[in-house]
């Protein structure tokens, strides 16, 4: 049985991106292509080993290598995209970006023949055969893991501010759900998601990952799907509550937040600190006002005695860790409400052409 090592934890500020993607057709509709994209052809080197497909053969996914630095990460990002949506044309496909497919209808899609994935299809059922949904997660590496699984716990208040950010899905099998975020509900129909609750040690959290394997819960680690969770094979900290993007600027803007809040509250962990002990229903909440309002939401403050508007969290949030682009994020129109935008202005085919990766967006701007 496979286990990871707290030894793991042994470098600070390290960084890694793992995106999800649709690959669709001309028309941009999802369709089946992982089977060609990731094993039936070479692909470009530098996704050499990085290139994966998920639970339905219209999802891939792409990993960077560990990086050193934000910029480091930005730029590795960029060229991933550029080398993905390159490597999708040459064979007739297109790469599209969001939490969830608008026209993706999980009865019509064809899932993949992994036997992992065939595994959890049958012990899940229901839930896991619908799950057409999309992410992004963000690793950060942590030197050590008592710590590590402290700064998890502290980053569970911030979870919801990243949803309310990134919320990029209010389709769902076609219609409009009226959320912002329906990924983040639809996936948290699977069993060990959403939001975790707080382990005092790496010691607890390592015996829940025993516990949860040796009793057949899950059949490998990565099955613990919460929204953050110490990663005891990479030695970071996983940050999983994003939806998919279609623009590389804001996946750069959550890297930058992520990381620099990672390494301020490892440092806070070193100073002493006694954390928060939130409890798991009030940071439930929190995630449901992010996922139903998205940037329009106002959170529970830590003290749980008050409503807070997200851009004034997020002010604070930009000024207190130097993180501008955060700002920026909040003053503009969110995912969620550019595509119900373009549907209703311009329809159903200018939306799944708003979601496309083009290679000229990956580029710096």
């Amino acid at each position: 049985m496979e286990r990871g090592d707290a030894d793991n934890f042994s470098r600070m500020g390290t960084l890694g991106v793992e995106e999800e993607f649709f690959v669709v057709d001309r028309r941009g509709r999802p369709t089946s292509g992982t089977d060609e994209l990731v094993y039936g052809t070479d692909p470009p080197e530098l996704l050499d080993g990085r290139l994966d497909h998920e639970l339905f053969k219209c999802i891939i996914e792409t990993q960077t290598p560990t990086l050193e630095s934000v910029d480091e990460a930005e730029t590795a990002l960029r060229a991933v995209r550029a080398a993905l949506v390159d490597h999708a044309e040459r064979h007739g496909y297109r790469i599209a970006g969001a939490g969830l497919h608008p026209l993706a209808r999980w009865r019509e899609l064809e899932h993949a023949e992994k036997p992992r994935y065939r595994s959890q299809l049958d012990r899940i059922q229901y839930p896991q055969h619908r799950n057409t949904t999309t992410g992004l997660h963000l690793h950060v590496g942590v030197d050590d893991a008592d710590k590590a699984a402290w700064v998890a716990n502290e980053l569970r208040w911030y979870l919801p501010l990243l949803l309310a950010l990134s919320a990029n899905s209010p389709y769902w099998n076609g219609f409009d759900t009226g959320l912002q975020s329906a990924r983040a509900r639809i996936f948290e129909g699977l069993p060990n998601t959403g939001m975790p609750t707080a382990f005092d040690s790496y010691e607890a959290f390592d015996r829940f990952e025993k516990t949860m394997l040796e009793t057949d819960a899950i059949e490998d680690r990565g099955e613990l799907w919460y929204d953050v969770r110490p990663h005891s094979e990479h030695g970071t900290v996983e940050v999983r509550i994003f939806d998919g993007q279609h623009d590389p600027d804001r996946v750069a803007a959550f890297v930058e937040y992520t990381h620099a809040l990672v390494v301020d509250l490892a440092e806070r962990y070193e100073d002493g600190e006694q954390g928060y002990d939130h409890r798991r229903e009030l940071l439930d909440e929190n995630k449901w006002r992010a996922l139903r309002h998205g940037q329009d939401a106002e959170l529970l403050g830590r003290e749980w005695n008050q409503s807070i508007p997200l851009d004034r969290l997020v002010e604070r949030e930009a000024d207190r860790l130097g993180v501008p682009a955060l700002v920026d994020l909040v003053e503009t129109e969110s995912g969620a409400s550019r595509q119900r935008r373009i549907r209703t202005q311009d329809g159903v085919d200018a939306l799944c052409d708003s979601l496309l990766v083009p290679a000229e967006e990956t580029q710096r701007r």
